[in-house]
């Protein structure tokens, strides 16, 4: 069952970051050759409510390497929030990316059965099973705010398609 849980995560996370640096790269591109302070996007944000796109790209990461790291049952790698700009996010991502690329899939043993608690941003737990937290809280979770990011720029007229989102795969 470990390389079931490995595999339904890290592979996937690696995949759909790599889009989403792609994504950014493409968004980096179009504002610079229309003469767009890189701000606007970085700011942007579909509604007044919602998180800019600075925020999802840190939040997806987030999700990347916490649930990633709940499952191999190590710590998880804390960050700042710092990020300002396209170089600040695509260091983010890789920082992201290098954490779950380090982490093997003998360390996802009983990851389906682990007990997993979480604190999403109130002072209410969450309890779930390792799998139950990948495929109904981690996954989706981590998808919204990929997607997020990717909507935000399409709005913003960056010409993207499916093909960037997905990344290589």
């Amino acid at each position: 069952m470990s390389q079931v849980m490995y595999q339904a995560s890290v592979p996937v996370f690696k995949q759909m970051l790599g889009g989403l640096s792609d994504v950014l790269a493409k968004a980096e591109a179009h504002a610079s050759a229309r003469n767009i302070e890189a701000a606007a996007l970085l700011q942007a944000r579909l509604f007044p409510d919602m998180f800019a796109l600075t925020k999802q790209v840190q939040v997806a990461c987030d999700f990347a390497k916490g649930v990633c790291a709940r499952l191999a049952g190590v710590e998880v790698p804390s960050a700042e929030d710092t990020e300002q700009s396209f170089a600040d996010l695509h260091a983010r991502i890789q920082k992201t990316l290098s954490f779950i690329e380090g982490l093997d899939a003998g360390q996802f043993e009983s990851a389906a059965t682990r007990d997993i608690v979480t604190r999403p941003g109130t002072p209410k737990e969450r309890r779930f099973s390792g799998q139950d937290y990948l495929l109904h809280y981690g996954l989706p979770q981590f998808f919204f705010h990929v997607t997020t990011s990717y909507a935000i720029l399409r709005h913003n007229g960056v010409e993207l398609g499916k093909k960037d989102y997905m990344g290589v795969y």
